[in-house]
Order: structure tokens, then C-alpha cells, then sequence
């Protein structure tokens, strides 16, 4: 990744105010971009945005995606450069209980941003972040590729596929080989890190727990992800992103998997086991029996092609992410600066790329 490319780029970046999108936007802003936010308020107490104070590095703009004209008009003031997308409706479990909602949301409002774009001259790449839940869940003990089949059993899983499906559809139909602006979509792993509060989220969960001193509630001990630092995945996004603006563009214009190695590939129940020693102070979980909808048990992406074309590989093994993350909630505990923690965060993770030649 090259920091000097960001500096003095004009970003634009929907769901600024999530987990994901906020450690991009503070990433950004400390590497000189003019980054312009668009999403809902944050829909956590306590949130990343506030407790990093993000107001300070990024022109904020709350809105909703689905709300084309609205979305339209924030990208024409802001004339970007860069675009990505992040905003979403992103549990598994509530998409059981909210699939239209999510549906409108994961579908329509990818369109809506990438129309929003269309006409926008200064706009040189886009980058759609999906997830690695858009594939056709098979069960199988290997790596999907970003050719496999797409698919989903669930309404979020399902509106991801639909939102690479409709960003393909784009990319061939307004963004085509020798246009100025390139598109690409990034599908990444479990994502975890300091800051996430969201519900029904192993990691919150447990932590959440951990810190009331009450036992953890784990449904699918045998479930196997793709675990992996937020960092991680976004340095991946800012490398594509960059390369799409490179007279290489259309190279790069297609779907990339950002996912661990297979260190990071483990089951709920070696993520827990291990949050509990590193927590310490008495952690416990047990597992319950109440009936759960379906999710998948085995889940694994073949990141070759970022490996081999972007240069980009995992920086932080799956065991210094877990230390640094219980670290940030520790820290949290104590009412430590959390902007500054985060900073120093950003730090460690430049460093320790440049030492493993991941710059």
C-alpha cells in the first residue's frame, strides 16, 4: 500500500459510521485523504465513531442509501476520486427477521451507489465490499475462488450475491474497458478488532460478556470461519482501490477475496477457549441448546489471487490479533483515549507490514 497516494484524495465513503467503515475512515484521514462519509447514526452505545472522535477527521453526512436522491446529492458535492462501499445490513441472524429490509439495503443500495456514480466525471475507482458469504455455501474443506458459483441460503448471504451480481451488471454496462472510472468487488472473511459492539457477533459477545462477568452463550462451538483483523481487509481494499486507478485499471476491475491464512481459519470454540485465557479473571462459556436458524459450518476463501497480483497477505497471525483486540477492551475498561489507542493500533499494523513486505 502507498501511503503517499491518499494524500490530498478526495474519498467517498458509505457506512463511515460502522466498525469497518469507521477504522477506513480514521486510516484514511491520518494518510491525508479528504474523506466525505455518508450513513445512518451509529446504531451502537458505545460506537467507534464517537469514542475515536471521527467527527474531527471526516465531513459526516447522515443519510440512508436506499434514499436515492439523497445518496446522489452527497456524491456531487463531494466529486471523488475514490468510492467504496461498505454500508450494508450485515448479521446473518437479523436478516432471518428483517430479509426485505435487508434485501432493500444490500441490493438496492449498492445500485443506488453506483448509480450515484454514473455521472460523476472524477470518480477513477470503485470498490464494493461484499462478504465471503455470497458464495454457494458447499461444506467443502477448501477455499472458494472468486470464480465459484454465487448463492446464499439466507437473505443476507442471498443479498450479497445479488450485490455482486448487480455490481457486475454495472461494471459491464456504464463502466466498460476504457472508461475512466473502474469498478471492483472485495469479499472478505470474519472480520473482528476493537471497537465492534455490534449484536450477535461472536466476538462482541463474548467481550461483552467477559466484562459483566457473566458466561458465554456459544451456539455453533463447531462452526469454522475465517477470522481476521479489520486492518487487514482494509488494507486489502486500499491496495485494490489503488491499483484500479493505475494505467493497469482493468486489470484489476473484478471480484478479490481478503481472508486469512489457514492459521486463521479455526472453530468458534478455539476463538472462545482462547479468549479466555488471554482475558482471564475468571472468563467461562457454555454452550446452548436452543434451536437456531441455519448458518453455515464450514467456511474458507482462497485469497491467491490478492496474494499473487496485489501483493497483499495477512500481516497479524490469528493469536497477536485476539491479544490486540482483548488489549482495545481492556483499554476501553479503563477509560484509556481510545483515538489514541486506535492510532497507536494504526502504527503497530504499518509497522508490522513493512516488516513481513506488506507495504
Amino acid at each position: 500500500m502507498n501511503k503517499n497516494f491518499w494524500k490530498g484524495k478526495r474519498v467517498f465513503l458509505t457506512g463511515h459510521t460502522g466498525f469497518k467503515g469507521g477504522w477506513m475512515s480514521l486510516w484514511l484521514a491520518q494518510m491525508g485523504a479528504e474523506v466525505t462519509g455518508f450513513a445512518l447514526e451509529p446504531n451502537t452505545n458505545p460506537n467507534f465513531f464517537e469514542l475515536v472522535d471521527l467527527a474531527q477527521d471526516v465531513d459526516s453526512n447522515i443519510g440512508d442509501i436506499c434514499q436515492l436522491e439523497t445518496l446522489k446529492s452527497a456524491v456531487q458535492a463531494c466529486r471523488p476520486d475514490v468510492v467504496f462501499h461498505l454500508a450494508a445490513q450485515p448479521l446473518v441472524r437479523l436478516s432471518y427477521d428483517e430479509p426485505l429490509n435487508t434485501l432493500n439495503t444490500n441490493v438496492m443500495g449498492t445500485a443506488n451507489l453506483l448509480e450515484a456514480c454514473r455521472d460523476i466525471d472524477t470518480v477513477r475507482a470503485v470498490v464494493v465490499v461484499t462478504t465471503d458469504k455470497c458464495y454457494e455455501n458447499r461444506e467443502w474443506h477448501w477455499g472458494y475462488r472468486e470464480s465459484e458459483p454465487l448463492g446464499g441460503h439466507d437473505p443476507y448471504s442471498a443479498s450479497k450475491a445479488c450485490a455482486e451480481i448487480v455490481t457486475h451488471a454495472y461494471r459491464r454496462s456504464y463502466f466498460e474497458v476504457g472508461s475512466s472510472c473502474k469498478i471492483a468487488t472485495a469479499r472478505a472473511g470474519n472480520v473482528i478488532g476493537g471497537g465492534d459492539w455490534s449484536q450477535d457477533r461472536l466476538l462482541p459477545d463474548i467481550l461483552n460478556d467477559f466484562s459483566n462477568g457473566t458466561p458465554v452463550e456459544i451456539r455453533s462451538p463447531n462452526s469454522i470461519r475465517p477470522w481476521q483483523h479489520v486492518l487487514e481487509p482494509v488494507a486489502g481494499y486500499l491496495t485494490l482501490a489503488e491499483q484500479l486507478c493505475s494505467d493497469d485499471g482493468d486489470s484489476f476491475s473484478n471480484a478479490w477475496n481478503f481472508g486469512p491464512s489457514d492459521e486463521g481459519c479455526q472453530s468458534v470454540s478455539w476463538i472462545v477457549t482462547k479468549m479466555q485465557e488471554l482475558w482471564g479473571d475468571g472468563a467461562h462459556w457454555s454452550i446452548t441448546n436452543t434451536p437456531q436458524p441455519h448458518e453455515a459450518t464450514f467456511l474458507k476463501l482462497d485469497c491467491s489471487r490478492a496474494r499473487d497480483l496485489l501483493h497483499w497477505h495477512p500481516v497479524w497471525t490469528l493469536t497477536e490479533s485476539l491479544e490486540i483486540i482483548v488489549d482495545w477492551y481492556q483499554a476501553f475498561n479503563r477509560n484509556e483515549n481510545m483515538r489514541t489507542h486506535a492510532l497507536n493500533t494504526l502504527l503497530e499494523f504499518e509497522s508490522a507490514g513493512v516488516a513481513t513486505g506488506n507495504e
